[in-house]
């Protein structure tokens, strides 16, 4: 019989299951015992079917009524190197990574020793104990709880394939015993899943209590962490970034994508296609009203797009940072000429091919001036999928109110995990807004239509679309430089003074784009934090953590590039500033004392770029340890 085994020091353990009362050594270390607050971690081998068994245990919790913020980490191979999929049960409500892992679920002999060591102090593993482990494999602070699943799984299946996909529902059923959730939540998910196959939902509610009645006849259940039932999720809505974005783009009047298969991006392509093919097809002739177009290239792709965008439909793509490299001629183009176009940037870790399936927030600076020459780009930065569906849909207006390119800024944290948020809003009777479009009746008047002419000072021309008019309202469209009426010329003052207009039109971006949100401190302070996007719910949850330490600190999430006035006058009313951001350059940073000449002595870069998401722990470890040093008083030698 497989017992669990807590082992307080090398080589002593004690021993029990429910009908086992010997006992062994042991020291004080109690086990970690708390119930919807802890944060459980799976190690698989990528390819072996975990993905879905590990999901359903976080959609179970959820139906208990306990939020949870999931984060898948996987290899950039397709199959055979280590997977880890981390779940954070919260009742708080905490959305980003905590740090620190309180139960490993160790399926991966590769990773073992690695996936030991992260385990909290009083904390669980969970392995397969098939065959026997050396002690020294083990940890004297932790509580170890062995299961024989493969044993399991070979007394019960032939097939090969079926026992590497049973032994994971099978582990999420012991799981289910050992934490105290409701069996009947997870076979409620299953049949949800597995709706109108019932072969495929007998087998696997079968699996599941296979490991769930192992577990309560052989083991002490429950065990210290604990899931109860609770009303903490409320209306939230669990959804992936990407999917959100490319529901946005249905929403904000895309029809056409363009696109070149590349991670973590491609899901936005295909959530795009999903969506059209629902909202998209006109209901009484059943024809498609979109066009998906998989280009031999992230520059052809954008290249369609900005020809799309010129004949008026509104059109976008989806990248990430090489795509960007290779796109930056084409959106040269587009701020030049002045046509509309929305790159949904979907970042990762570089540079070059970098690590392709890890998070960070890296290309702020390529984006903000991306191309040759004097160019300055509008960056959206949404925080979680609500801002990523809003924001996206706001993209599209800016593209053709401004007439340039709109980069919306996510990363692999938000867009390929699963988010907690705010229900999406969806109003039918939502106006686009076209920008300064010059009308055939416009013209007949006798309207002075020039392209590149100002004629209102916000640096915003009139365009026309292709066809307005028989006869008046045409124009060259060039990336060459021509003067307020599109005709070519290569004299200095007549560059110069597109060139201004340019400025001018960025400036009144500033006025258009999502504002800054500021939250202050319980008591006045001379030290503020300035944040952005994935990182903000880590954020939130560490400035809990710096006042506990007594710290204060008034912060500013920024939305949006050009920066909003707001920006500046926060800055002024601080003395230190922190900018926190996943990428070593501090790129933001950067951005912020480029636009705003500050002093960079006042802005302390808290940068955290190895690829995982960033923890509350870091940031309040960070802040608050600078903090600590700024209330140190300098000793002062006595004077006799």
């Amino acid at each position: 019989m497989c017992r669990a085994l807590s082992h307080r020091s090398l080589g002593h353990a004690e021993i029990f299951d429910r009908n086992d009362s010997r006992r062994f050594s042991m020291s004080d270390k109690k086990p970690i015992s708390s119930v919807n607050d802890f944060v459980v971690r799976f190690a698989n081998v990528n390819g072996s079917g975990s993905a879905s068994a590990n999901e359903m245990f976080a959609r179970a919790i959820l139906r208990h009524g306990v939020p949870v913020s999931p984060r898948n980490i996987f290899p950039s191979n397709i199959q055979g190197l280590p997977t880890w999929y981390e779940v954070r049960v919260t009742e708080d409500g905490h959305l980003g990574a905590r740090g620190g892992v309180d139960m490993m679920v160790a399926m991966n002999p590769q990773t073992w020793d690695k996936d030991v060591a992260g385990i909290e102090p009083g904390g669980y593993l969970f392995y397969d104990s098939t065959k026997p482990m050396p002690s020294t494999k083990f940890r004297d602070d932790i509580t170890v709880i062995g299961v024989p699943l493969t044993a399991i799984t070979n007394s019960t299946y032939t097939d090969p394939r079926q026992r590497q996909l049973f032994k994971n529902i099978i582990y999420l059923g012991a799981l289910s015993a050992l934490l105290d959730m409701d069996a009947k939540l997870i076979e409620q998910l299953i049949g949800e899943q597995y709706k109108g196959k019932e072969k495929l939902l007998s087998s696997n509610v079968h699996a599941l209590h296979l490991g769930r009645d192992w577990a309560l006849q052989n083991l002490k259940c429950p065990i210290g962490l604990r899931v109860k039932k609770s009303d903490k999720v409320g209306d939230r809505i669990f959804i992936e970034g990407n999917s959100a974005a490319a529901l946005g783009a249905v929403y904000g009047g895309a029809t056409v994508c363009a696109w070149y298969p590349i991670t973590p991006s491609s899901s936005v392509a295909e959530a795009f296609t999903a969506h059209c093919k629902k909202y998209r097809h006109d209901p009484e002739t059943g024809k498609a009203k979109y066009a998906i177009v998989q280009g031999e290239d992230e520059l052809a792709s954008i290249g369609i797009v900005i020809g799309a965008s010129w004949n008026g439909a509104r059109a976008f793509t989806a990248t990430s940072g090489p795509g960007i490299s290779l796109m930056t001629e084409f959106i040269g183009l587009s701020y030049f000429a002045e046509i509309p176009a929305v790159i949904m940037n979907i970042q990762r870790a570089g540079p070059s091919t970098g690590m392709p399936t890890r998070t960070q927030q890296c290309d702020i600076i390529a984006c903000a001036y991306a191309s040759h020459g004097d160019t300055k780009h509008v960056l959206l930065f949404p925080e979680d999928p609500a801002e990523a569906f809003e924001f996206a849909a706001a993209a599209f207006d800016l593209a053709e109110r401004l007439q340039t390119t709109i980069f919306l800024m996510l990363d692999l944290d938000i867009g390929m995990n699963h988010r907690l948020c705010r229900p999406l809003k969806w109003d039918d009777a939502r106006q686009y807004d076209r920008g300064k479009i010059m009308t055939a009746e416009m013209l007949e008047e006798g309207r002075d239509f020039g392209r590149y002419l100002d004629v209102d000072g916000d640096g915003i021309p009139y365009r026309t679309y292709p066809g307005t008019h028989p006869t008046k309202g045409s124009y060259f469209t060039r990336g060459t430089s021509r003067d307020r009426y599109a005709r070519y010329s290569e004299e200095g003052p007549v560059y110069a003074d597109n060139m201004q207009r340019l400025v001018r039109k960025f400036e009144t971006a500033q006025d258009l784009v999502p504002r800054p949100l500021q939250a202050n401190a319980e008591r006045p302070t001379k030290y503020g934090v300035i944040y952005f996007g994935s990182t903000s719910p880590a954020m939130d949850e560490a400035i809990g953590l710096l006042e506990a330490r007594g710290h204060q600190l008034d912060r500013l999430r920024i939305r949006a590039f050009p920066f909003h006035s707001s920006v500046a006058s926060f800055l002024a009313e601080h003395d230190f500033v922190y900018v926190v951001e996943q990428n070593r350059d501090s790129q933001l940073r950067q951005l912020i004392v480029n636009e705003n000449g500050i002093d960079p002595v006042r802005l302390v870069p808290i940068v955290h770029y190895d690829g995982s998401p960033i923890t509350a722990r870091f940031i309040a470890k960070a802040i608050g340890d600078h903090q600590d040093q700024l209330k140190v008083t300098p000793l002062r030698k006595a004077v006799s």
